[in-house]
């Protein structure tokens, strides 16, 4: 019985690893995946900031940007961007960079593993360039 549940416990491992369509934990390892993937230039200087994965944003989050509600967000950046710091900044909560999962494999219509990665490097990315000081209009520009 025992290596029965061993298999089982191993073929649920595996799963996970692979099928981040499918489970929450699968997706947050993808995650830390694409984050430790990020430039080494790039990771030294993402000061302060906390990276978390949610469902879905709330109509509330909305609203405080002025969406719509059942607007969906592939990620959100939450704080005070690295360019508008000034000599104050201290002793204050994270900044916080949000991914939301089901939007973004919804918008991947995929199960391939590859496709949703690279839809979540994306994100971090387009996140990343706000903790930075790029607004959407320079990304835009700029391509991205």
């Amino acid at each position: 019985m025992t290596s029965r549940l061993d298999r089982l416990a191993r073929y649920r491992a595996a799963r996970e690893r692979l099928a981040p369509a499918t489970s929450l934990r699968a997706f947050e390892a993808l995650v830390s995946e694409v984050l430790d993937d990020l430039p080494a230039f790039v990771r030294r200087r993402l000061d302060n900031v906390a990276v978390v994965v949610e469902e879905r944003v709330s109509a509330q989050r909305l609203e405080r940007f002025g969406q719509t509600p059942g607007y969906d967000l592939l990620g959100l950046y939450e704080g005070v961007n690295r360019v508008d710091r000034a000599s104050g900044y201290h002793l204050v909560t994270p900044d916080r960079i949000t991914l939301f999962w089901k939007p973004i494999l919804e918008q991947v219509g995929s199960a391939d593993p590859e496709a949703i990665r690279q839809e979540v490097r994306k994100t971090i990315v387009h996140e990343v360039a706000h903790h930075f000081g790029i607004d959407d209009a320079e990304l835009e520009r700029l391509g991205g």
